[in-house]
């Protein structure tokens, strides 16, 4: 049997979880009156931080807002978050990781 390697890549989802959800509809029932033609904005942004040694959380936050003119009909934003054990990577690759490869698992999670 091999040795095992210590800088093998080591990739694990420990927990996934919504950190922050809300839905807002300021100006409701008036603005659903008007002739419907919404302004939909999608906005992704990402954030991460280490917990512990090679422990990582990641959030992902999903913002919706709809706007008919000038009005907003409503504003969703959810948060959702993951906490990953990653090690073996560092520099450019861990960014990537962090940055994409994660928020990439918890998107599914944030559209339902």
């Amino acid at each position: 049997m091999s040795e095992h390697n210590t800088n093998e890549m080591q990739f694990q989802i420990q927990r996934v979880f919504t950190k922050d959800i809300s839905f807002e509809a300021p100006n409701a029932p008036q603005v659903f009156q008007k002739e419907w033609e919404p302004d939909v904005k999608l906005d992704l942004d990402t954030a991460s931080s280490q917990l512990a040694d090679e422990v990582y959380e990641v959030v992902l936050r999903v913002t919706v807002t709809a706007n008919v003119g000038e009005e907003t009909a409503f504003l969703c934003e959810v948060q959702q978050a993951g906490i990953f054990t990653i090690s073996g990577i560092e520099g450019t690759q861990m960014a990537h990781c962090l940055g994409a490869y994660c928020p990439n698992i918890l998107f599914p999670y944030a559209r339902e």
